[in-house]
Parts: structure tokens; sequence; C-alpha cells
């Protein structure tokens, strides 16, 4: 028997937007705002910068931008502290940056320079940095989910009082090591934050044609994992999402899964001319829902002028040039580097 035929606008993904039922969510200070729209435009303008310097041929390989999704890493990492941990896939930049890790180390391991965070030789999906918490960028869908389940076991195992962040997006969310993980995780109920960023597109394909269950926060009932849909749009929404989280794994709770409604403005990586949806889809987001322009509107209302934001952006435009010029200017990796910090 033939299945149903879903509608055009299902089959095209447009049956659910990423914030649907609004909840009344805590309001951020003036300096949170300040904060949120800073680090935010900070990722925006450095991805912008990443695309043109990847159509230039300054960037090789893969490379696969963040934009439009940046309030999730941002409101994230404002409920954590010191020791906790980041781990991700390899739509990575924005978490990186979000990290206070240092933008010309970042665009320096992009163009394959000595300066990069893997010193050139991990490129967009492979930088770690230690002394920031973040543990990577990894090229292998859903491999950060196990990482991460372990960077939480060894939490609990040092009794450190730290959580590690995990994220996926809605495609890794069906391999099958993200089941076991969570498993373990529950099991040894360890200090784990699931963060599944779903833009609603695994590469090309809607998840309401991927994925039989498509609200993604139920997908830790078997294993008695809590879990929650939050608008990934609204920064303040992310932070009082992840505040409560957080709270469940440091008290010994054991994991969490957060779903984050957002949406990738972009295609999957530079080679995805993203002909799956319409344009009309993607501006009726950017018009209504860009999480940098929420913070913009509402910094206009706190007695923030234009020329004040005009400012802000031209520090930031500032800050992604001069890293832009780093590494483009940086000196390759000798070749005899071909084999040191790598395992044989």
């Amino acid at each position: 028997m033939a299945a149903p035929k879903k509608s055009a606008a299902k089959e095209a993904g447009q049956d659910k937007d990423p914030a649907p039922n609004k909840p009344r969510v805590p309001d951020f200070s003036k300096e949170q705002e300040l904060r949120a729209f800073r680090d935010m435009l900070l990722i925006r303008r450095f991805e912008e910068k990443a695309g043109q310097l990847y159509g230039m041929g300054a960037i090789g390989g893969f490379c696969h931008l963040y934009i439009g999704q940046e309030a999730v890493v941002v409101g994230m990492q404002m409920a954590l502290r010191e020791g906790d941990q980041v781990i991700t896939g390899y739509r990575d930049h924005g978490h990186m940056l979000a990290c206070d890790m240092d933008a010309k180390g970042v665009m320096a391991e992009l163009t394959g320079r000595r300066g990069g965070y893997s010193k050139g030789k991990g490129g967009s999906m492979h930088m770690f940095s230690m002394e920031k918490h973040f543990y990577g960028g990894h090229g292998i869908v859903g491999a950060q989910v196990s990482l991460g389940t372990g960077i939480a076991f060894a939490n609990r195992y040092r009794d450190n009082g730290s959580v590690c962040l995990a994220y996926f997006g809605d495609g890794a969310s069906n391999q099958g090591q993200v089941y076991e993980s969570f498993n373990m995780a529950e099991l040894w109920k360890l200090p784990v934050v699931y963060v599944i960023e779903n833009n609603r597109y695994a590469m090309g394909t809607s998840v309401t044609r991927s994925s039989a269950q498509t609200d993604f926060s139920k997908r830790g009932i078997s294993f008695n994992i809590p879990g929650e849909q939050v608008d990934g749009m609204d920064v303040r929404a992310v932070k009082a999402a992840g505040d409560k989280a957080v709270a469940h794994c440091r008290a010994g709770n054991g994991p969490y899964i957060l779903e984050m409604q957002t949406y990738r403005y972009r295609g999957h990586s530079m080679s995805d001319p993203a002909k799956y949806r319409t344009r009309e889809e993607v501006d009726k987001i950017r018009n209504d829902q860009d999480p940098i322009e929420q913070v913009r509107q509402r910094l206009l209302g706190q007695d923030m002028t234009e020329d004040d934001l005009k400012k802000i952006d031209a520090e930031i435009r500032k800050i992604v040039n001069e890293a832009a010029d780093f590494a483009q200017n940086d000196p390759e990796p000798d070749p005899a580097e071909l084999y040191t910090d790598v395992y044989r």
C-alpha cells in the first residue's frame, strides 16, 4: 500500500514554524542584551566574511556557515560557568567564537595557516581549544554526541561539577550512536545537555521527510531523559532553557535534551544552492524572526540609538577584517609538521 502523499508545504518543510506558540521568557538586562548583540553580530559578520573568502578561493574544502542560528550558541554560552565544556559538529565557527576563541585563530585555521587553532591542519571542521574548553568541531555526523557523553563521564568521575554541552543537528539525531549515548548518559546520570539544533533541513531534506518523530525534544523519552522545545531564534528563551537544563545536570539528575527550533539562511555547505526551499520561506524567517534584529529592536527601546548600534557594528567589522587579513598573510605550516600531533 502506497504511503499517503504529503502536502506541498509539508514536503518543503513549511508545515511548522521554528517558534510556534512562543511562551513568555524572562527579559534581559541592558547589559545582557548588549552582550548578546555583540556576540551574535560577531558570529554573523565572521561567517559573512568566511563566505566571501571561500568564494575567492582563500578557504578550501568544506565550509558550513552558522548564519541565522546565532542565538542558540550565544544563549547557551550565557548559561555556563568556567570549566563547562562544549563539543559540536562541523557547523562550528559560531560555537568557537561564542567560547571566546580568538577570531584571528579561527579564521587562520579556515585558510590553513600556522596561526590557526589546529596549526592549519584541521580546517573548518576540526579545530579545538583546551584553554577555552572547546572540544571540536567534528566532521563525522553524530560523532560528537558520544564524545560529549564521554566528557560528561569524566566530569562525573572527577566530581568536578562541570557540565558538557553536546550540540548536534536534526540530521544527526537519527544516528544510532546518539541513542547509545542517551542510554549510557541516563543510566550513569551524566552531566550532559544534548542541544539539538533543528534548522529544519538535514543537508537538503526536510525533517518531515526524514524523521518519523519531528518533535526532537521527545527523542529521550524511552530513556527517561527530559526534554523541551525552545525558540532558538530568541536568545532570551535559549538562555532561560539553558539555565534550567544546566542546573538539572549540575544537580546530579543526569542528561537533558533541548531542541532548539532555529533556521539556517544559507545552504547546508558552500556547495549547496538550497533549491529545496523557496526564497519566500527564507525571507519570511529573516523578516519575522531574525535573532539579531530582535535584540536590536529591544536595545533601541532602551535608550540606545541607531548610531550607537552602528558603532558596535563598525567595531565588529574591524575585528573580522583584521582576522581576515591575518588569515591571508600568516605563513602556511611547514611540510615537516605534517605528522606532528597526529596519532599513527
